[in-house]
C-alpha cells in the first residue's frame, strides 16, 4: 500500500499513522527494558563513561523491526544501529534507551525517544518513560501531550523561582564547563537537578517540572522528540549561537522565552 501524503505525516504499510507506530513501537520496547531492568546486563564501553548494554540493543532491534516493517522506504538514524537509507525523504530518529547508565546502576530514570522528522523539521515526537508508564508526544502544530493530556511549558520566568536540570555528557572539556557554569548559577536559582537522560529532561520542561534544561553536548537522537515536545508545548529551544535549535545542534538551552533571555543575559554577566 502506498504512503498517503494528505494530512502532511506519511500513513504506513498497514494505513497506520506515524503516532501509531511510534507508541507501538515505544511500547514493546518499554516491555524489554522493564523485563531486563535491575538484572546484570552485559554491557560494552564505547568510552568513558558511555555504556551499551544489552537492553540498548534489544530494545532498539524491537523498534527497527516494527518501524521497518511499516515504513521500508524510510531513512532511520538510531544511536546504537547508525543510519540507513541516506537520502530518503523522511527520517526516523531514534534512541532505544536514554539514560544507559541510570539504567545500568538501577535508577529508574530512562527513557525511549521516537521522532520522525522530513529534513530537519520533525513532524512527531515521542519520548516513552517505561517505569512511570508516560507518553510524552507531539505532533507539528497539533500540540503537546503526556498520556493524552495537553501539556504546557512552566510559566517560571526568574532564575530565582526557577527548577533548572542539566547533564553533564562524555566530552571532558565540556562536561567541566557546564560543571563551572552550574557552581555559578546555583547560589541565583531555587535548585538544580542533574538529570542523567537528557531526553527526559526536555520532556519535563515541555510539562513544567523543569523551568529550564540546558546541556552542551548533544545528538540528534537525544533532542530531535524534544525539540517539537518543548515548542508545541508553548516554549523555546536555542543552540549555542542563540538561534533556533535544530536536530544537529549539539548545545541547546530550553525553557519558556521569557527565562531563555534572562538565562541568556546571566551568562553573558558571568
Amino acid at each position: 500500500m502506498p504512503e498517503k501524503y494528505g494530512n502532511r505525516l506519511p500513513r504506513s504499510l498497514h494505513d497506520k499513522s506515524p503516532y501509531e507506530i511510534a507508541v507501538y513501537a515505544a511500547g514493546e520496547a518499554g516491555k524489554v527494558l522493564r523485563r531486563r531492568f535491575g538484572l546484570q546486563n552485559e554491557i560494552r564501553v564505547k568510552g568513558r563513561r558511555n555504556l551499551v548494554t544489552e537492553a540498548d540493543i534489544r530494545s532498539e532491534k524491537k523498534i527497527l523491526e516494527i518501524i521497518r516493517e511499516e515504513y521500508p522506504r524510510h531513512r532511520i538514524l538510531s544511536e546504537e544501529g547508525g543510519d540507513s537509507q541516506p537520502g530518503a525523504e523522511y527520517i526516523w530518529i531514534i534512541d532505544p534507551l536514554d539514560g544507559t547508565n541510570n539504567y545500568y546502576f538501577g535508577i529508574p530514570y530512562f527513557c525511549i525517544n521516537i521522532a520522525l522528522a522530513k529534513g530537519k523539521e520533525v513532524l512527531l515526537g515521542l519520548t516513552y518513560d517505561p517505569i512511570r508508564r508516560e507518553t510524552f508526544h507531539s505532533e507539528k502544530d497539533k500540540g503537546s501531550f503526556l498520556n493524552g493530556k495537553r501539556i504546557h511549558v512552566s510559566e517560571v520566568n526568574s532564575l530565582q523561582a526557577a527548577s533548572i536540570g542539566v547533564d553533564l555528557g562524555y566530552q571532558a572539556e565540556k562536561s567541566a564547563e557546564i560543571l563551572r557554569i552550574a557552581v555559578k548559577l546555583w547560589p541565583k536559582i531555587h535548585c538544580l537537578r542533574l538529570m542523567g537522560s537528557a531526553s527526559l529532561g526536555l520532556a519535563y520542561v515541555a510539562c513544567g517540572r523543569l523551568s529550564l534544561y540546558f546541556h552542551k553536548r548533544l545528538y540528534p537522537w537525544d533532542i530531535a522528540s524534544g525539540l517539537l515536545l518543548i515548542r508545541e508545548a508553548g516554549g523555546t529551544v536555542i543552540n549555542g549561537n542563540k538561534d533556533k535549535a535544530e536536530i544537529d545542534d549539539k548545545e541547546i538551552i530550553a525553557a519558556n522565552k521569557k527565562l531563555v533571555k534572562q538565562f541568556l543575559s546571566w551568562l553573558e554577566r558571568s
